[in-house]
């Protein structure tokens, strides 16, 4: 159908219009653990979302306490040697990443006055009953604590949305997570695709489980994306991700915990400007001339005289060619004028049209 705009067939559909009250996609800049110590540096970060046009800024709440135990034997220590922290013990890492309570309310109070959205990732049932306080628009569930049913029930018995990581979660997994959240008083609910390794190959993304995960749990979904660059997020936005969450950080040649797979405030900008231009891109399935295209019409090739022809004369090849621009016949017609007469004198470069031919 020319023209038209049509429903994708079979399709989850792009997606709600607006995420927590602001246009999708939502672009959440994650500070993590890139303040290293410092809590100027982590007020510089909230500075810089905004001026990147972020919708909102995520901490992490916890101790390293509420984390793990301090042992650095068997199981707590990292021995993974991809793993950016290679040889630390889980403890060291968790206290080096930590974000201190106290600095919950200036890090809150700032990103609100600069028009952000600012909230958290609650690691335990304690910091659920911490971060009320603050009166979050959302809690996030991060991947690694999925399998937590108790702390997703506790998060959605507060009433407010909840964003679900899914990293590593087989589906199963992913089942039991939406229903404890439901099952608990969860009305709104988000579900991000996630690769957790850091960084993650963009090879293992898998995007494409973006509209499955949609499709499956009838909810929307994002990305949660550790990955190099902003390619993969901005590809996420075209299969139906409405929530982009980055890390960032003010320099990578800072250092810090997470500073190899975390963007820098121009990247971050970036980001921001092409999720939504993809956004702004998906539409819908069309075919025919868009308005931007009407001009465009005059420049498509058409049949014109391209030498003089007199009246009576009978049109030959050389009289006519597939042009541009396209106010003449389609080319299609190219053999059926041949050999017909002209009712007039034509002079070249005229289009030719069937009123010119007996």
């Amino acid at each position: 159908m020319n023209g038209k705009a049509l429903p994708p067939p079979g399709a989850a559909g792009p997606g709600p219009a607006q995420v927590l009250g602001r246009p999708a996609p939502l672009v959440i800049a994650e500070i993590s653990a890139n303040h290293n110590q410092s809590l100027s540096r982590a007020l510089e970060l909230v500075e810089a979302a905004a001026e990147t046009g972020a919708d909102g800024i995520k901490l992490q709440t916890y101790t390293p306490d509420s984390m793990t135990l301090d042992l650095a034997t068997g199981d707590f220590v990292i021995d993974d040697p991809q793993s950016p922290w290679h040889g630390w013990t889980l403890y060291q890492l968790y206290q080096k990443g930590q974000t201190p309570a106290e600095w919950h309310a200036p890090l809150f109070c700032r990103a609100r006055e600069l028009g952000l959205l600012a909230f958290s990732t609650p690691f335990d049932e304690a910091a659920v009953d911490f971060l009320q306080q603050f009166d979050p628009p959302a809690f996030k569930i991060a991947s690694f604590e999925l399998v937590d049913l108790p702390l997703i029930e506790k998060a959605a018995a507060t009433g407010k949305p909840l964003i679900l990581s899914t990293g590593m979660a087989t589906l199963a997994e992913i089942a039991e997570a939406v229903s404890a959240a439901r099952s608990a008083g969860c009305s709104e609910l988000y579900l991000l695709k996630c690769t957790s390794s850091y960084p993650a190959p963009a090879s293992m993304s898998n995007l494409l489980t973006l509209p499955h995960l949609a499709a499956a749990f009838g909810c929307p979904v994002g990305l949660s994306d550790h990955t190099p660059g902003i390619g993969v997020a901005a590809a996420a936005v075209a299969l139906g991700a409405v929530i982009i969450e980055k890390h960032l950080t003010l320099s990578r040649a800072d250092g810090g915990i997470d500073a190899a797979f975390s963007l820098e405030p121009a990247e971050m900008r970036q980001l921001v400007q092409e999720a939504r231009r993809a956004r702004e891109a998906l539409g819908g399935v069309w075919y025919g001339p868009t308005p931007a295209e009407e001009g465009a019409r005059r420049l498509r090739r058409s049949l014109y005289i391209v030498d003089d022809v007199h009246a009576g004369q009978r049109l030959t090849g050389r009289h006519v060619r597939a042009i541009r621009p396209g106010g003449g016949l389609p080319p299609k017609y190219r053999a059926a004028v041949i050999g017909r007469r002209v009712r007039r004198s034509v002079p070249k470069g005229t289009p030719l049209t069937w009123d010119l031919l007996d």
